[in-house]
């Protein structure tokens, strides 16, 4: 689970890979969205345009408002949050604030998807 509040390039390459690892375990009903915290108009055009540019085949593409939906607490600062979880049980929870999440970010949260799918 990722909330965002605007697309930027690292967050389209998170989403991405989220989205390819969502394919590839699939057998083990991984799922995955990503919810922009933002009412601006044309937004949901933004998303259906960055959704088939990267051809996005399972992630979630959905909008909230920008204070998030309530009980999760979302950092105002927090630019993107990233949430992996299994069975309700949070594994990792990472915040960046606009501009923090870099290349080596989008990787290790990418490898830390182990902690939340079945060892093969």
């Amino acid at each position: 689970m990722i909330f965002a509040r605007e697309i930027s390039g690292n967050l389209t390459s998170l989403v991405k890979k989220i989205d390819e690892a969502t394919v590839k375990n699939s057998d083990c009903s991984m799922g995955s969205f990503v919810v922009f915290l933002n009412d601006e108009e044309g937004f949901e055009k933004k998303l259906k345009a960055m959704a088939e540019k990267e051809g996005l085949k399972e992630t979630v593409l959905a909008m909230d408002s920008p204070a998030g939906p309530r009980g999760y607490n979302i950092a105002k600062d927090a630019e993107v949050t990233v949430i992996l979880y299994n069975k309700r049980n949070v594994k990792t929870n990472m915040a960046f604030k606009k501009g923090e999440l870099k290349d080596g970010d989008v990787e290790k949260i990418v490898a830390e998807l182990k902690s939340i799918l079945p060892a093969k």
